[in-house]
Formats: structure tokens, sequence, C-alpha cells
């Protein structure tokens, strides 16, 4: 099951390295410099899976950034990355839908094994919808 990431920093250098490890290793990744981006980003590929943000960027940070995709793409994943984290960040990033909250630098298999895991429960959450959706099919015509 590969997972598709928006990976989003305003970093370039360390955006261009995980992104050739996390490629390396078998995950798609499209890489965005801002919260601008990534949400145009969102909007223009409906495969995206995961997304792994940043908390600290200039303009929209990350906390604002995932409020906006939670809000327009509620199934899409989010994991919080930052090198400068508060345990206020951490709680209103986790009570706002992310799904986990990393320190920089992170070990890979432990981000892979975040990415693994948020693709499993966007998968679940798409085939429960789908069930739901199939069965209302089926009362509706009376099956």
């Amino acid at each position: 099951m590969t997972a598709r990431v928006l990976l989003v920093d305003d970093e370039a250098p360390f955006v261009e390295a995980l992104a050739k490890r996390l490629d390396k290793r078998g995950v798609t990744v499209i890489t965005a410099l801002s919260g601008a981006e990534a949400i145009e980003k969102l909007a223009g590929d409906s495969r995206i899976d995961v997304v792994i943000l940043d908390v600290k960027m200039p303009g929209m940070d990350g906390i604002e950034t995932l409020t906006q995709i939670k809000g327009a793409h509620p199934l899409v994943e989010v994991i919080m990355l930052t090198g400068h984290a508060t345990v206020e960040s951490a709680i209103v990033g986790l009570k706002l839908g992310a799904l986990d909250y990393l320190m920089k630098p992170c070990e890979m298999d432990l981000l892979l094994a975040k990415i693994q895991e948020a693709k499993e429960k966007k998968s679940r959450q798409e085939e429960k919808i789908a069930e739901a959706r199939a069965l209302n099919i089926a009362l509706r015509r009376g099956d």
C-alpha cells in the first residue's frame, strides 16, 4: 500500500532531503513550501493520503494550514512535524484533527510507520463511506 504524501515545510533543503529519503522507500511525495501552496496542491490532487506539516512557517502557520486542510479534506490525515514543539501547540494540533505530532529530526522508521498508519486510517474511513453509500442506495431501491 503506497501512500501519496504532501510534505509541507518552508525550509527547502529539508523538504528536498526528506522527499528523497521517502521516495527511496517507495513513498510518492509531493512538496509544498508554504501552507497556501499546500492548500492549492490538495485542491488539485484528490489522491493525496497524508500531509506531513511543519508547525512553524511564515504566513499561514501549520495550525492554520491544518484547520483549512481538515475543513476542506476531512479524510486526509495530517502528521505535524516540528523542530519547535511545545505541549500547547501539540495539544491544539491534535484537537484540530492531526493524527500525530513528531519532533524534527524524526527517525525515518517512525515517520514511515506513522505514514502507513495514516494511510490505513484514511483507507478504512473511505471504505466505511463507500459501504454506507452502497447501503443507502440499496435501501432507496428497496433491495
